[in-house]
């Protein structure tokens, strides 16, 4: 079996999701020697294409690629409320772009209903996000390091949220929050997937300049597994998502989380997870330093069935089991 893992990896798709979980689980694959998998091939000869995105490149490369052609859903419809302009354009092409696939890979029972929704005759197959715990994982040199690099000492409370800088991902409640709680160091990473085309994009601008000292902003760290073992609290207020690998990745670190009370959140993370409604509720749970400490002490040992190993392993006998019967 030869398989293709594609998607688009120039410009700004680089730094969305499901350009760095497509190569999270290509390195792993790749690991299993006795697999033949290739990234990003442009040739058409391929048993299986497994797509990540479905920009210009990627449907071009559908268009005229041999085998079964699958897409991992990384978004659907509802997330783009929020996140980037001319939504309902974009949401309206979902059913046509996504129907042009053989089969379509969900990452969270919440998504896979909204696919089956969407396209009842499309055939589905459900597989989470994974994440590799050997790299995100506690590690005092990385905290010291990460501190150091944005100018906060010690013993200060470090606030971290990882996310694109858009209002989907919940930043003006960040914003609002650090406001209330002037004692916190409350820091963000990321930065403008979609550059100036970002949803208010020069509103958020304007805000961030004006917010508090204990606001830092970083855009993109050299190593984001320093955020994560710098960070005492993981802060994620997004109103719609799918499967972040951001939590997994905070939670494989052993950084407790508290995150918006959404379906997905409440669904897949729940047990490891504080879930507030609203913005006060929030607040209470970054106070509550004994119930932070009990999701600290379950957060990493509720990733190990995400574990990286078992989630490629899943893939490859979704591969093997669709170019068998196709």
């Amino acid at each position: 079996m030869r398989a293709n893992i594609f998607v688009e990896d120039i410009f700004f798709f680089k730094y969305i999701g499901c350009s760095t979980l497509a190569k999270t689980l290509y390195r792993q694959i790749i690991t299993l020697d006795h697999h033949d998998v290739s990234w990003n091939s442009y040739n058409a000869d391929f048993d299986i294409v497994h797509y990540h995105s479905f920009g210009p490149m990627a449907l071009t490369h559908r268009s005229y690629s041999k085998g079964v052609k699958l897409l991992t859903a990384h978004s659907t419809p509802r997330l783009n409320d929020g996140n980037v302009a001319f939504s309902t354009f974009i949401n309206n092409q979902y059913p046509k772009i996504y129907g042009k696939f053989d089969h379509i890979i969900a990452i969270t029972p919440p998504s896979l209903r909204e696919i089956q929704a969407m396209l009842p005759d499309m055939e589905t197959t459900l597989i989470p996000n994974g994440v590799n715990r050997d790299k995100f994982k506690p590690d005092e040199g990385k905290r010291k390091r990460f501190r150091e690099y944005i100018g906060v000492h010690d013993h200060d409370t470090i606030v971290l949220t990882v996310a694109q800088e858009t209002p989907r991902k919940g930043i003006y409640d960040f914003l609002k929050l650090a406001q209330m709680m002037p004692d916190i160091t409350f820091v963000w990473v990321g930065g403008y997937p979609y550059s100036v085309l970002s949803k208010d994009y020069a509103k958020i601008e304007m805000m961030k300049r004006s917010s508090g000292k204990n606001v830092i902003f970083t855009g993109f760290v050299p190593d984001i597994t320093d955020a994560y073992a710098g960070a005492d609290i993981f802060f994620l207020p997004s109103y719609a998502e799918i499967m972040p690998m951001v939590l997994l990745e905070a939670l494989s670190t052993g950084v407790p989380v508290v995150a918006r009370d959404i379906p997905e959140f409440r669904e897949v993370f729940g047990g490891a997870s504080l879930l507030f409604s609203e913005i006060n509720e929030a607040e209470a749970f970054i106070r509550d330093e004994v119930e932070l400490r009990r999701m600290k002490g379950i957060s990493r040992k509720f990733t190990k069935p995400f574990d990286i190993r078992r989630i490629a392993e899943e893939h490859i006998k979704t591969y093997q089991r669709l170019s068998e019967t196709a």
